[in-house]
């Protein structure tokens, strides 16, 4: 019945023809309250801050504004504490003299004018809390290896909930794994507990985020032993600890200790947050998974937490709703546990808030209130805040269900109406006014406005326009021959005009038609299409050598209807503040170029709507040396005299000194001012080197003292001797102060600055300034004021983001300055009301994408525009094993752009957006939320590559996928080749490997060989990068022992007795010839220390040289090598195999030789043992070189 009521009203409002849609009316017309800001429904106050409760309301007239508190009128004025700011409903809260949760309640505004009555929603206030923690005392707890343990938190109870964290004393969180782990009520779960557990610092902190107080619980002591030291330490702990679980402990199946049970019950209202834990205990640790038995996670929104122990599903909908399993498993055994979720909803709209209706007499409407909820909320309308049934009865009104209809309205059928929709679980509230009104058409974009566009770039004119009937918004170029409405033009609802792409034939003067039955209006806009700024002679690449200069050459050609502006930057930076770095209007030089120098110069050239780069490398070298010649400093000047003394100019004259070899080039003069900089000279001007007069122009109220100073090629004299002091007369400002602006600190104040004059051009005492505004519109009045000491002035209770004109004029007792030209400034600036709109993305690539946006109208923007900025991230990768969501990033476009580049995407992903505009108060509101998907790309490159398995000649190959699939993987291409001693490469193999394909085994190769494998993933935009393994195969036993044999052999064992014995028989000669005396020459001496490395035996002092190997041998660059088979090499490739040695050798963690080895044979000698006797060979070294890896 409901449903057919329904569908009947919505065809009587097709029936009635005309559906007005919102609009916003002009403040300067008749219309009820509508609200425009007011606090949120759950207010938290801090009690240590005023309470300010918000309602602010628009209408015409402005509205008045009442109060109710728990229902009941609230009399504010009986209320010392309490006052409501002018012209405005919010209620300002004087906690000093009144505890603050003495005004905890239910608030509820009013705004009222003779049109109607909106009310607020209801704002339950109520005090943050932050309670100390409960004082005990923690008994150590002593625990047995292996058991499980829960630490309790337990804070108190705080408003919001306290944030929960566990630290040590070093306020160093505590680190957590899948075996230990903090639960959502704050407490810490250990899985099974270790002797490294036991410490005496695990300390529980509650941070209170309201308040922003942090709180901690005493630290608890924890002592892990097991069974053998519980015994031996029973009697220190029996009577001061608690102990747990005294009997030996055994690997066991995994037992949950939150939630109990085999299952359990959970609701979640939709759009908030769903979490559910599941933490097990057993030994080995657990391992925790979870499952949705009655469909799919919801991949955009889910994550898995605190080491897949929490679920955590955002934004929950109702296709939440089921059941969820969660399973935790280890060697021993499964253990599960069920959780029914059900979803209740609090009223949510379906199609938006009702909005606004402007009605001309005899139209029809109809107001929407569609909403829905579970349970399925009610739905009560009300007029001027009283409900709808005891409101008088209007025959042009009817309700039915969620609509109200409207036929046929006339003058005085205002009002306001409120929607209430509530359930259990909450309710909306929302205003919505009629207004009827009889208006004829107006246009409110700025009359004469001037658009400018460059070229082959997008044009936007608004006609912005206001009627009741609702005008009709036509374009005419020129001479209005017909209506704009095709092919290159394009006519947007909202009366926008577009030019996709301008070209110079589209500038010209528009007429924007706006009328309704009541009139017409005209308003006409100008476009200007301009050139692009293209950089003709780009800067070249320059080597120079150090103190020449350079010059870089940057012309560019631009639309002479447009300032240029010129930019210099190094290295993306801004140019050094050195003199010796002169920047030109189309180039920039650099003298006595230094090392510092070097880098990348960019010259920008900007103009109002443009701008274009260009950048160019400096490399500096060294000066090729040429002969020093010195040169000596000049005399300073002397006889210094003042003549032909005048108001403001005076003669100086001076005696050059010895110019020491080196002509004077100009002279420097210096002045102080007694007066005003005593003690601080300045330079006043310069003259040529050959000139020994100067005339000085002076300024008034000054007591000048004079110096001179030479210089030549090297450098400057001393100062001369300062002259007699000559003292100018006061005068009247010859300057006004130079750098007037206008800006505002506040939406409604305007801050005029200046640069102050000097004490130098005051000209007088007694220095001020007359600073002067005025609005700039027809027939504003200059307003002045007299400022001294001070060089800005705030005028406060100005209108948002309005142009002033400006003068600041300087006076002093002698007079008024010249009269000052006129500066343009702004009002202050408040942030942008509305977002863009039309936002949308272009995906470009499988890495980028251009998001497009209609740029918001400036009286919107409510300050200087500086650009756009947009908010993106990555939801998720399209493939299923990746649901994890990304940080936001942010790229800001500068100046009035409508759409902007996104890089650096992740292909095959899904990625969420929105657009906000900013001035030079901050930002506007965000669009709403839009998406768009990457197309596949590449893979990554595969995690892992492990060789397992080794053989004589074969072994196995498992590798895991990549972590950036980017796509579909189609399969994988395994490449591998020998790899010998010399590095040299064998013929490479290739295999082509199925996607679902982890591992693979390779027969037939050859026994202690190198091979190096190449492996990478493919999808259908081809292959990613390969990962690389290297692998020595296993030594063949046979051909081991076959070297082997040879230290076995009789004539073997013959050969070494006989060189044994040959030593011998040397030593005993160098002992008989030692004792005879006998003496070495100098020269012998010196041979044998010459070479460190090389020292060959000599036969005269019986001495033997060592030998040393410098020879790397470096492994592939980019190999890795495994942990299973092979050798692992440092930067030199010295191993066991070059020294014949397998036994003994020492390593270190990673596999490297670490032990000392020499070329000396008896070191050798005495390494050796009884089990090392054998011959030594490259086989014996690898398979002893095995035993270690």
């Amino acid at each position: 019945m409901m449903e057919r009521r329904r569908m009947e009203a919505a065809l009587l409002v097709l029936l009635l023809g005309h559906l007005a849609t919102a609009l916003e009316v002009p403040l300067d017309l008749p219309q009820p309250p509508t609200i425009t800001h007011q606090s949120p429904k759950d207010y938290i106050i801090d009690p240590r801050e005023n309470i300010i409760i918000h309602c602010e309301a628009k209408g015409k007239p402005h509205p008045s504004f009442s109060w109710t508190r728990n229902g009941t009128h609230y009399d504010i004025d009986e209320d010392p504490n309490v006052n409501m700011r002018p012209h405005s409903g919010t209620l300002v809260v004087d906690i000093s003299r009144e505890r603050a949760e003495h005004y905890e309640g239910v608030y509820q505004c009013t705004a009222r004018n003779k049109h109607g009555t909106a009310v607020s929603n209801n704002i339950v206030i109520r005090q943050s809390r932050s309670p100390l923690w409960s004082k005990e005392r923690i008994k150590p707890i002593v625990v047995q290896e292996g058991v499980s343990l829960v630490l309790p938190c337990r804070p108190p109870a705080g408003l919001p909930p306290p944030i929960i964290f566990w630290m040590d004393n070093y306020f160093q969180k505590l680190p957590q794994s899948e075996r230990v782990s903090q639960s959502l009520n704050g407490d810490l779960y250990f899985s099974n507990v270790r002797r490294e557990d036991s410490r005496n610092d695990y300390i529980c902190y509650a941070r209170f985020p309201h308040t922003q107080t942090i709180q901690q619980k005493q630290p608890i002591t924890v002592k892990v032993l097991n069974l053998d030291a519980i015994n031996d330490t029973m009697a220190d702990f029996y009577n001061d600890t608690d102990l747990f679980s005294e009997a030996p402990v055994d690997e066991r199946r995994p037992t949950f200790l939150i939630p109990t049970g085999s299952s359990s019950s959970k609701m979640v209202l939709r759009g908030r947050v769903l979490e559910m834990e599941c933490i097990a205990e057993g030994l080995p640790t657990p391992y925790t998974s979870w499952t949705k038995v009655s469909g799919d996670f919801p991949a955009r929104r889910t994550s898995f937490l605190h080491y897949n122990k929490t679920l955590h599903i955002a934004n929950v909908s109702e296709s939440d709703a089921g059941e969820y399993r969660c399973t935790a498993k280890n060697l021993l055994g499964v253990v599960h546990h069920t959780i029914r979720v059900t979803v209740k909803a609090a009223p949510y709209w379906i199609t938006g808030a009702p909005r606004n209706l402007v009605l001309a007499p005899g139209e029809n409407g109809v107001l929407t209130c569609r909403a829905s909820g579970t349970p399925k909320p009610s739905i009560g309308w009300s007029m001027n805040g009283i409900p709808i049934e005891n409101s008088p009865k209007d025959v042009s009104r009817k309700v039915e269900d969620d609509t109200v209809i409207f036929t046929d309205v006339q003058i005085g059928s205002s009002a306001v109406y409120q929607c209430n929709i509530s359930n259990d679980y909450g309710y909306l509230l929302s205003n919505a006014f009629v207004n009827v009104l009889s208006e004829p058409p107006r246009v409110l974009t700025p009359a004469d406005k001037v658009y400018q566009v460059i070229k082959n770039h997008r044009a936007l004119m608004d006609c912005s326009s206001f009627g009741s009937p609702i005008p009709k918004i036509t374009w005419f170029k020129d001479s209005r021959s017909s209506t704009l409405d095709g092919d290159p033009y394009i006519l947007h609802d909202n009366g926008t005009l577009e030019i996709d792409v301008a070209q110079a034939r589209n500038s010209g003067k528009y007429t924007c038609v706006a009328r309704n039955i009541l009139g017409i209006y005209e308003n006409h806009v100008s476009l200007e299409v301009k050139e692009p700024t293209r950089i003709l002679k780009q800067p070249e690449y320059k080597v120079v050598q150090r103190g020449r200069s350079v010059v870089f050459e940057c012309k560019v050609k631009h639309d002479t209807s447009l300032i240029p502006t010129m930019t210099w930057l190094k290295d993306d930076g801004e140019l050094p503040d050195d003199e010796r770095l002169i920047v030109d209007s189309d180039s920039l030089t650099i003298s006595d170029v230094t090392e510092n120098d070097a880098g990348v110069y960019t010259c920008i050239m900007n103009t109002t709507l443009d701008q274009d780069s260009a950048s160019a490398e400096l490399t500096v070298v060294e000066a090729t040396p040429t002969p020093a010649v010195v040169y000596e400093r000049p005399e300073p000047p002397t006889d210094l005299e003042l003549t032909d003394q005048k108001k403001r100019s005076v003669q100086l004259t001076w005696t050059p000194g010895d110019e020491h070899n080196s002509p004077i080039q100009k002279f420097l003069i210096q002045y102080e001012d007694l007066l005003h900089h005593r003690g601080h000279w300045h330079n006043l001007t310069e003259v040529p080197g050959t000139k020994t007069t100067a005339h000085l122009k002076l300024s008034p109220y000054v007591h000048y003292t004079f110096k001179v100073l030479a210089l030549n090629d090297v450098g400057f004299s001393r100062p001369s001797i300062p002259s007699r002091t000559y003292k100018t007369d006061p005068a009247a400002p010859d300057e006004s102060p130079a750098g007037v602006q206008g800006y505002g600190t506040e939406h409604n104040n305007l801050v005029i600055s200046w640069k102050p004059l000097s004490g130098l051009q005051s000209n007088g005492p007694g220095l001020r300034y007359k600073v002067m505004w005025r609005q700039q519109r027809l027939g504003s009045e200059w307003t002045q004021v007299n400022v001294a000491n001070n060089s800005k002035f705030t005028v406060s209770g100005t209108p948002t983001f309005v142009p002033y004109e400006l003068k600041v004029q300087a006076i002093n007792d002698y007079g008024d300055g010249p009269e000052p030209a006129v500066a343009l400034g702004y009002s202050g600036e408040d942030f942008p009301v509305t977002a863009p709109e039309n936002v949308h993305a272009a995906v470009v690539s499988s890495t980028k994408a251009e998001v497009h946006w209609d740029p918001v109208p400036h009286h919107l923007i409510r300050g200087h525009l500086k650009g756009y900025k947009v908010y993106y991230w990555r939801e998720h990768s399209l493939h299923k094993h990746h649901p994890d969501h990304m940080g936001k990033h942010i790229l800001t476009f500068s100046g009035n752009h409508s759409h902007g580049m996104l890089p650096g995407l992740h292909p095959f992903s899904l990625y969420s957006f929105y657009v906000k505009v900013f001035n030079g108060k901050g930002e506007g509101p965000q669009s709403p939320e839009q998406q768009f998907k990457t197309p596949e790309g590449v893979p990554g490159l595969p995690t892992s590559l492990v060789v397992t398995n080794p053989n004589l000649n074969s072994l196995t190959l498992e590798w895991s996928p990549p972590r950036e699939h980017n796509g579909h993987i189609t399969g994988y291409t395994l490449k591998y080749h020998t790899v010998n001693n010399s590095n040299e490469l064998g013929t490479e193999e290739e295999l082509a490997l199925a996607a679902n394909e982890t591992s693979v085994t390779l027969p037939n190769l050859k026994y202690s060989t190198r091979y190096k494998f190449y492996l990478n993933a493919k999808t259908i935009k081809g292959p990613g990068p390969a990962i690389s393994q290297e692998v020595v195969t296993i030594v063949d036993e046979a051909v081991a022992s076959r070297q082997v044999d040879i230290a076995t052999q009789g004539w073997f064992i013959g050969l070494m007795c006989a060189i044994a014995l040959l030593i011998l028989i040397l030593l005993i000669i160098c002992f008989i010839q030692r004792n005879k005396g006998g003496k070495y020459p100098v020269k012998e001496k010196e041979d044998a220390h010459t070479d460190p490395e090389f020292q060959p035996m000599k036969e005269d002092d019986c001495t033997f040289g060592e030998y040393s190997d410098n020879e790397d041998h470096k492994p592939l660059k980019g190999s890795r090598t495994p942990s299973n088979g092979t050798v692992k090499r440092d930067d030199s490739d010295d191993s066991l195999v070059d020294y014949g040695e397998g036994g003994d050798g020492q390593f270190n963690e990673d596999g490297s030789f670490i032990g000392e080895y020499s070329g000396k044979s008896i070191s050798r000698d005495t390494a050796e043992g009884p089990e090392n006797s054998e011959a030594p060979s490259p086989t014996n070294a690898m398979n002893s070189l095995n035993s270690f890896v």
